[in-house]
């Protein structure tokens, strides 16, 4: 296993210099976020980029993401050219030595949160996420902004893909699922890259639009669609976790062997929908991160880790959920777990 640290590229206030300081980290996880979706990235920058890594002994072999163009999900017309770019994207990415891509199949949002920056109990904030929140808001009305996102669409922009959408349902989205998968993953085999897919967050329906991969079941049904390994899932623990129809250990043996990334992240849920971030041991949530890497090691994972969304501590200001501390102290809590694991055995 390798732990990796999101870095958002020169412009991130974290800088290489920090994050080469946090114990245990292996390398970055990073993309290319100056391009529009759909077009060919700059093999250039991304050479900047993987030297800059290398030059502070980071290594730089995994992207998130290669972002899909909503005409991709929606069956457009469009949709064989932006597929052609995005395998031309893989093809520069092989090049460079990149192994792993992360990407979503998401309509429209990407993950959502109701809440920035919600109060927790020991004086730190975190994302949250409230059901009658979202269900409130009309995102024709509403400028929604989205942290995980580097530009969120304009309202003109949202209202039309919103129409169009309505008529893809969850059918539909599978369909042109397997239609962007049966292109890309031969130029992925070719170019020696795993893809994996990152689930729905949160994973339910959001403003009536459909979430497909969701479930221990719904990564069956991906991985039926294209039965190569290169096929592969980012196991999210934050995302699956949100429902507590989820059993993560089910979905880590469902996805034996295909697991190719891991994003590490506790909850507390408050109910069958709402819930909120918090720090990352097992303690502090939901989710028994210990139990999570023992069934990761079981399962003979031997791929990508990065601590994912953290709170804000300390005073911290910036990037919501992607803040320098809380997630450096997820990366030596993580490290620990995995070697105590790792040396002392996992079958008690």
């Amino acid at each position: 296993m390798k732990i990796i640290f999101r870095w958002y590229g020169f412009n991130d206030k974290i800088t290489l210099d920090r994050i080469r300081q946090i114990p245990a980290i292996d390398g970055v996880v990073t993309a290319v976020y100056d391009i529009p979706v759909g077009e060919v990235w700059d093999p250039i920058s991304l050479k900047e980029i993987v030297q800059a890594c290398n030059d502070k002994g980071l290594e730089c072999k995994v992207i998130e993401s290669v972002p899909v163009h909503e005409d991709i999900k929606l069956g457009a017309s469009s949709a064989k050219q932006y597929i052609e770019n995005y395998k031309e994207n893989l093809r520069i990415l092989g090049r460079l030595g990149f192994n792993c891509v992360c990407y979503n199949f998401m309509p429209v949002f990407d993950w959502l949160r109701s809440d920035l920056k919600f109060d927790l109990e020991d004086g730190s904030n975190a994302l949250a996420y409230n059901h009658d929140t979202v269900l409130s808001l009309d995102p024709n009305k509403t400028d929604l902004v989205l942290p995980g996102w580097d530009a969120s669409y304009s309202k003109d922009e949202l209202q039309i893909l919103l129409e169009k959408y309505k008529s893809v349902d969850d059918k539909k989205l599978w369909e042109n699922l397997y239609c962007f998968l049966a292109e890309i993953i031969p130029v992925a085999i070719e170019s020696g890259i795993n893809m994996a897919i990152h689930p729905d967050d949160p994973p339910w329906g959001i403003f009536g639009l459909p979430r497909i991969i969701t479930s221990a079941q719904s990564i069956k049904k991906l991985f039926g669609l294209i039965k190569h390994p290169a096929n592969g899932l980012t196991f999210c623990t934050g995302s699956f976790g949100a429902s507590k129809l989820n059993d993560l250990l089910e979905i880590i043996n469902v996805a034996k062997g295909r697991i190719h990334f891991a994003h590490l992240r506790n909850i507390r849920r408050s109910n069958s929908f709402d819930f909120c971030e918090t720090a990352h041991p097992s303690k502090c949530g939901d989710i028994d991160m210990y139990l999570v890497l023992k069934g990761l090691l079981k399962a003979g994972f031997d791929g990508y880790v990065r601590p994912d969304h953290g709170r804000m501590i300390w005073g911290e200001q910036g990037r919501g959920g992607y803040g320098l501390y809380d997630r450096a102290l997820g990366a030596s809590y993580i490290y620990g777990l995995w070697e105590a694991i790792t040396k002392g055995g996992y079958n008690d």
